[in-house]
This record gives C-alpha cells, sequence and structure tokens, in this order.
C-alpha cells in the first residue's frame, strides 16, 4: 500500500486541537485489541496531558495525514547509568486502524530517532507485546532488536 505524506509534530499545548488529539489517540489505544482497557473520561484525559506538559522530559509527537490526526509517539528521557548520557524510552506508539500501513509509525519513529540524536542520546528503548507482530516488524526494520542478554520485562502495581 502506497505511503501517504505523513507530518509529525510535537505537541503543543496550547492547541485545543493537539490536545484533543492526545486524547482521541490514547483513547483508540485503550480500546484496541492490543490495548484492552477502559477508555479515560474527559478528567482523566484531561490529567494525562496536564501531567504530560508538566513532565520536564516529556515528547509527545503527533502524525497527520491531510489534517487528519492519525498517529501518536510518546516518550521519556532519561539517564543511561552505563553510557552516562541520556536515552529515550518509548512508552507509547499509536497508530489510528486506517492508518496502518501507510508510513505513519515509520514517521512518528524516524522523528524520535532524529531527537534522540540531537540530544545526544546513547539509545532507545521500548517495550513491545509479544502478540504485536506489526510494531515488531516495524522496529526491526528501523533496527530495533531484544536486548543482549534479553531482559524480562515486570510490573508491581500499587493501584
Amino acid at each position: 500500500m502506497k505511503n501517504l505524506n505523513v507530518t509529525i509534530h510535537e505537541c503543543d499545548y496550547s492547541n485545543v486541537d493537539d490536545l484533543k488529539n492526545v486524547g482521541r489517540m490514547i483513547n483508540s489505544y485503550i480500546e484496541d485489541e492490543m490495548g484492552g482497557g477502559t477508555p479515560l473520561i474527559q478528567i482523566q484525559t484531561l490529567q494525562l496531558v496536564n501531567a504530560l506538559n508538566e513532565h520536564p522530559k516529556s515528547i509527545v509527537l503527533l502524525a497527520e495525514i491531510e489534517n487528519n490526526c492519525c498517529g501518536l509517539l510518546i516518550a521519556f528521557e532519561n539517564i543511561s547509568t552505563f553510557t552516562v548520557s541520556p536515552m529515550l524510552n518509548i512508552h507509547d506508539v499509536i497508530v489510528s486502524k486506517e492508518y496502518r500501513k501507510k508510513g505513519v509509525g515509520r514517521s512518528l519513529m524516524e522523528s524520535l530517532v532524529t531527537i534522540a540524536q540531537s540530544r545526544g542520546c546513547s539509545r532507545i528503548t521500548l517495550e513491545v507485546r509479544e502478540d504485536n507482530l506489526a510494531a515488531q516488524q516495524l522496529y526491526k526494520s528501523m533496527e530495533f532488536g531484544e536486548s543482549d542478554p534479553p531482559m524480562l520485562y515486570w510490573r508491581k502495581y500499587l493501584k
């Protein structure tokens, strides 16, 4: 399928459309089979965009095709203690179903790589569901791979 002209920009927290698009994209991800959750209510969406805006090292990228928001990437800068340099961790990559396989995810990822390089980052990390083969294919094509040695993703719920 032919890739369409994708434009990427960082979220402008003073732009109401950007804020609505962040909330809409997060909810589309939550409702997707890969998210499997309950959508955020309006107050939670407001809390989320406020928290992202206030986080000193968040990166929120929005993708558009023909003025339609169709993708979102959220990442956070941290410090690698091993390389003593900045690193980025991708928290979410979201592409609307109707825009998948059209270069949106790749455009978001390429924009983040450019940001990471401009910040002198030593690496970009991410997690991906074992059953999300489409995402894995994209990440592998961009030279992401399992860590060496392989790592496990663990969590402890506090709420």
